[in-house]
């Protein structure tokens, strides 16, 4: 089989991303038209419907059915493995199309879709220790001076600026509302740009931003050619040291 050139690589690369970016768009125009059905239809559970132990609007099934967590497999009788097996199958086939995980309550076997099943409401303990912890956070100004913005190649070949904190390494969002198109659409590429505020804690212009970038690039381009000039020097040197020693040697 013929070895795949550069630019060929760089082509399927190409096909695979905008296929993951068309994807997403279906992934997430999926999950947009449940979340407005949930919304239309009254699907989520208010606080004293759960406790009142009202089962799940998604599947029909009890949001916690009080039995206590499943024990590791190694662990199961041969009665409890086949009872185990059995939900396991109820379940695939309750939701063979919804191509999710799955979740399940503390202390409770039930299992519930990670689609069409909406997550059990948050208690006054959660909201609380969630007051708390929005409480410690730094200022948002202090807050800013951690973040970063990246360009984002859409499927559309629109680019659109995202922030987030400096700490990621790479973008995990796929798929965002482009101004240009006036749509969602998936993301093909990303670029870290730089710092998305100024000292002042104003926004960095992109433009400004994507001078500094291309400013940093272009010195580490000019160093590294430095280096390779020494090298080769170096290396001319060392040929013309070696031609001289050769011809100095007797016949």
């Amino acid at each position: 089989m013929a070895k795949l050139t550069e630019e060929q690589k760089r082509q399927r690369a190409a096909k695979r991303a905008l296929r993951s970016a068309l994807d997403a768009e279906a992934d997430d125009r999926r999950r947009r038209e449940r979340d407005e059905r949930w919304k239309r239809e009254g699907t989520l559970l208010s606080w004293a419907e759960y406790v009142a132990g009202e089962p799940c609007r998604g599947c029909g099934e009890p949001m916690q059915d009080g039995l206590g967590d499943w024990y590791p497999l190694m662990k199961l009788s041969e009665s409890e493995k086949r009872e185990y097996e059995e939900a396991n199958q109820r379940f695939r086939e309750r939701h063979a199309d919804c191509r999710d995980a799955r979740w399940s309550v503390s202390g409770s076997r039930v299992t519930h879709c990670c689609f069409c099943c909406p997550p059990p409401p948050m208690g006054p303990k959660q909201m609380e220790k969630l007051a708390r912890l929005f409480a410690s956070w730094p200022s948002r100004e202090e807050r800013k001076k951690d973040l970063d913005t990246w360009d984002l190649t859409l499927r559309c070949d629109h680019v659109v600026p995202h922030i987030q904190h400096r700490e990621h390494s790479y973008v995990s969002t796929r798929v965002v509302d482009c101004p240009e198109c006036g749509e969602r659409r998936g993301v093909v590429s990303s670029e870290r740009v730089g710092p998305a505020y100024r000292d002042d804690g104003t926004i960095r212009e992109r433009a400004a931003a994507d001078r500094e970038r291309l400013a940093r690039e272009l010195a580490a381009a000019e160093a590294k050619l430095t280096r390779q000039q020494k090298n080769a020097a170096a290396t001319q040197r060392r040929i013309a040291e070696l031609q001289e020693e050769l011809g100095s040697e007797p016949s």
